[in-house]
Order: C-alpha cells, then structure tokens, then sequence
C-alpha cells in the first residue's frame, strides 16, 4: 500500500515540481537603464526575469554600488548596459563585488548597447577642464529610435547565445519589435516634421541622438561646461545672447533642477519642455518614445 501512495505521489506531484522549477529557469537579467529593462522585455518576453537598478527620476551617470545592486548582480544570467563610460563611476566596482563570472567584460552575459552601434561627439583631446567628457563618445544612444534597432538585433543574438534552447522566440520577439518599431518612426517622423532646423537649448549635452535624428539645432547649454551646474554668469551671458537671436525650445531631463531653465524662460519667453530620458517602470519603448515626440511636437508648435 505505501508503495502504490508513493508511485501516486511521484506521478502526480513531480510534473508539477518539474514545471514549477522550470519557473524559475528564466534568465536574470540585470538592466543598468529603463530603456535596456524594457528593449530586453520586448525581446525576452517570458523567458527573462528583469532589474533594472536605475529609474527615469535617477541621472544614470551618479548611483551608488549598493548592497542591494550588488546582490542582484550576484544571480544575473545577464547585465545589459549603455557603456561608453556612462556608468563609470559605479558599475566596475559593481561587478567586483558581485564576483559574478557570468557578466565580467569579456563573458557572454556582458552586454553594452553603446558597443553595437556608432557614436557622436567623440572628443578629440581629453581634457578634465573642460567637464565630464566621455573618451569613447556621447554615451546616450537611447533616443535615437535607429539605433534603437541596431542594438535589438545584437541583444537578440546575445540571448540566442546564452539561451539558444528559446532562439525560434527570440527571433519572433525581434521580428515582431522591428516591424512595430519601424511603423513608429515612420510617423513620429510624419509627426515631427514642424520641428525640422529649429533651436534648441538644453540643460546638459545627453539630447545629441534626438536633435540630429530630428534635425533639431542645439544652440546652448545650460550648463557652461558639461555636468558643471548652471552659473550665473553663464545665464547672464546666454540670455543676452538668446534676446538677439531667440531659441524655439528649453530642454531639460525631468530629473534635473529646473531652476535655470525656468529663470531663462521667463526671461525669454521661450518654452520649457521636462522631458524624461528615459521609459517609466513598466513603460514600453513605443509609449515613452510617443510622450517625447508629443512634448516636443506640442512646444515647438
């Protein structure tokens, strides 16, 4: 009797062990960026399991390697990153901490989406007084929806290579971003047509990929050296200029302080749009991306 219970408990019980730790056999990944958390998303569907360490209200460029980051990067299958130096100040000590072999540089599982594609503002000399400069280039390849396209097909084909038992779904996944994706810039492109060689003034030098993909012309910055905070003397000097030839539009990321940009509006009437830089928790790429073509189109109306 107790070995027909046992053989009954085993044929009904262990499938459902076995699906249950099938479950879990998603890959971790840890997203540095919203942006990255949502494009693995829309490409892992239900085989990734996501953190994302940052949010749209954080400047990427200053976190803290917490204990809790650490942890997560621990169990990653997978870290998914901007690169170009863009998390510098926390991500290397990050990954020493985690002691996870999976996501060194140089393991399949380290992914940076500023090594797939080509990237602007390149300095030509290095030169620390002259502010945060990033040696490799402008690091926020994010708002460029072209670019876009170029890292989903290279995150893909690193998720084949950690995962190939899913390759047929993460082939779809891709297949089905691209079309979807590519429909979207045909009409934010029909949408922002009116935007075309307008001005612009942004707080800090991160909009670069968005002005030229939208033919924008970024005029000044509020800031007199990039990541030096707004000083009077640069507003003084920019509103004098501005009152000569004005700009159409004020930019800044909703997660920096508006408090120069506001002074400079009311001193020239010129609009101020907060955009965030990047997806809400749970946001898609296409939502966010549909808010910043609004924003923008709404503005510079």
């Amino acid at each position: 009797m107790l070995k027909q219970w046992l053989k009954i408990i085993i044929f009904v019980f262990f499938p459902a062990l076995l699906s249950a730790g099938s479950a879990y056999a998603d890959l971790r990944v840890f997203a540095c960026e919203p942006e990255w958390s949502a494009l693995t998303q829309s490409l892992g569907g239900k085989h990734v399991t996501l953190y994302t360490a940052t949010s749209n209200r954080q400047d990427p460029h200053h976190i803290q390697a917490r204990p809790s980051l650490i942890a997560k990067a621990r169990r990653a299958d997978l870290l998914v990153c901007t690169g170009a130096d863009l998390e510098i100040a926390w991500l290397p000590l990050l990954l020493r901490k985690s002691a996870n072999t999976n996501i060194q540089p140089g393991r399949a599982g380290y992914f940076m989406a500023s090594d797939h594609v080509l990237l602007l503002d390149k300095p030509t000399r290095l030169d620390r007084s002259e502010g945060d400069v990033h040696a490799a280039g402008n690091p926020h390849i994010h708002l460029d929806p072209e670019r876009i396209l170029q890292v989903a097909t290279r995150l893909t084909h690193t998720l084949i290579k950690i995962d190939p038992s899913n390759q047929t779904d993460y082939k779809q996944n891709l297949s089905l971003f691209t079309q979807k994706w590519q429909n979207k810039i045909n009409l934010w492109r029909k949408q922002t047509q009116a935007l075309t060689d307008k001005s612009i003034v942004v707080h800090h030098n991160s909009w670069v990929y968005l002005l030229q993909w939208l033919g924008l012309n970024q005029v000044a910055t509020l800031e007199p050296k990039s990541g030096i905070p707004p000083t009077s003397a640069h507003l003084s000097s920019l509103l004098s200029t501005l009152q000569q030839k004005p700009a159409h539009i004020i930019v800044h990321a909703s997660y920096q302080d508006a408090k120069a940009a506001n002074w400079l509006s009311r001193k020239t009437a010129i609009p101020i749009v907060a955009l965030d830089f990047s997806p809400a928790l749970d946001e898609s790429l296409e939502s966010w991306f549909d808010r910043l073509i609004s924003q923008l189109s709404g503005a510079g109306a």
